[in-house]
């Protein structure tokens, strides 16, 4: 695996959210972070830049797509539903980091009240 830090970062971002794990379903050139068992992103792992494949309300991520070249619909995915964003560092890091949050709270919303409750942090 080649090491490129725009991805790390990626990487660190997706697995430190609450109940986030990491896992390979699709061989190990792929670093897929799931949430309650439902994926909320992929990582591609082979050659620099790589990309991250996120959930997105579907109006957005046609604005999105429009706002950066670097965003495109889903590789092999639902292309309304999720995005593909090229980590080149044309997406400003902060954006990315907003896409990533946006991607995982689409799919905790739709989780069973009690699973949400159970992804928030003990007060």
């Amino acid at each position: 695996m080649v090491r490129d830090s725009r991805r790390d970062r990626v990487i660190a971002a997706c697995g430190a959210l609450p109940g986030s794990v990491e896992d390979y379903p699709f061989g190990d050139e792929v670093a897929v972070f799931k949430v309650a068992g439902k994926m909320f992103a992929l990582v591609m792992l082979g050659q620099p830049p790589g990309s991250v494949s996120l959930k997105c309300d579907p109006d957005l991520a046609v604005t999105l797509r429009g706002q950066y070249a670097a965003i495109i619909a889903g590789y092999h995915l639902n292309k309304r539903h999720w995005n593909t964003v090229t980590l080149d560092g044309s997406v400003p890091d902060d954006e990315l980091l907003d896409l990533i949050d946006h991607s995982y709270e689409l799919v905790v919303s739709r989780l069973p009240r009690a699973q949400r409750d159970n992804l928030k942090p003990d007060r």
